[in-house]
């Protein structure tokens, strides 16, 4: 049987450079090679792109948007890791954690839609609880994330990298401040809450990492909830998934109470720490955001569309 054939549209950008590297050491699969000088040539990208089994898009959304009409032939399968398709009619959510049928869906689609790294890190927390009509639709959502620096591109990265950068740069920056973020989508979508969060990313002076925050009243939530039935909930929820890790109650005691944020850089997988009290909690996810929030997870959804262990080339 041959190997499946993959190509990488975007080979370039920061989270197509990732898969690449990934691919390294990969000898089950054929990797398409565009040469470097044809790689934005819309004829080429053609070729590859029905020449493969399954191709990454790795672009801005317009640029993604015109690589799916370039698909000719039916048996090429897309993963797109841009916003352009995350809420589209026609194609899976690329999240398997979250629901059975996620899984299901991704085994067979001809079209994923890789999640965003805040809407990953969100959903990872928000989705079993709206799921399990913890959290009612009409809570007054809010939450913040922090991330490091890579989560913006190449011009992000030029900017924190150069030695004579602007001083602000070394301290925490919020952005996002429109409330029109462009992950609110799905992250309103996939949870059916009726109003978008309110949503505050930060950007930090580290390189890769992610947290993501969901505060909660347990006096608005349904049910006679406490920090340990939270905690329970979600350890059911995720117990035979292998990405998806509930730390102990407890455990940010062994860190002084802190909780940093890049401790999974270069990792795939993603944890999830229940804190705070019976009155108020707070639930976090932490993760790479180019790992399980853009490359790794990606990768993750080849896999199983190749009905490959999920694992496969992947580090956790």
């Amino acid at each position: 049987m041959s190997q499946p054939k993959i190509y990488i549209d975007g080979s370039a950008g920061t989270t197509g450079l990732r898969i690449q590297e990934r691919f390294a050491n990969r000898k089950d699969l054929t990797i398409l090679q565009i040469p470097e000088e044809l790689r934005k040539d819309t004829e080429t990208r053609k070729k590859y792109i029905n020449e493969s089994d399954i191709t990454f898009l790795c672009l801005p959304d317009a640029a993604s948007i015109e690589a799916v009409s370039l698909v000719e032939n039916e048996n090429t399968r897309i993963i797109d890791t841009s916003t352009a398709h995350r809420v589209a009619p026609g194609w899976d959510y690329g999240f398997a954690e979250l629901d059975p049928s996620f899984r299901e869906k991704i085994k067979t689609s001809k079209r994923v839609a890789n999640p965003g790294c805040h809407a990953s890190g969100f959903l990872a927390i928000a989705y079993p609880l709206t799921k399990g009509g913890i959290l009612p639709l009409d809570y007054p959502v809010t939450t913040y994330s922090l991330t490091g620096y890579s989560g913006g591109g190449k011009k992000m990265i030029a900017e924190y990298q150069d030695e004579h950068r602007d001083m602000e740069l070394a301290s925490p920056r919020a952005y996002g401040l429109s409330q029109k973020h462009k992950h609110l989508p799905e992250m309103q979508l996939l949870t059916g809450l009726k109003n978008p969060p309110i949503f505050t990313p930060i950007v930090a002076d580290y390189y890769s990492g992610m947290e993501v925050f969901l505060p909660l009243f347990t006096n608005l939530l349904k049910g006679s909830q406490t920090l340990e039935s939270i905690h329970q909930y979600f350890t059911d929820y995720y117990k035979d998934q292998p990405f998806v890790q509930v730390l102990p109650l407890g455990q940010e005691k062994e860190t002084r109470n802190f909780l940093g944020s890049n401790n999974l850089s270069g990792k795939d997988g993603l944890e999830i720490h229940i804190t705070g009290n019976d009155e108020r909690i707070m639930v976090s996810s932490r993760f790479d955001n180019l790992g399980k929030g853009a490359s790794g997870a990606a990768i993750q959804n080849m896999n199983i569309m190749l009905g490959l262990p999920e694992d496969t080339g992947l580090n956790l």
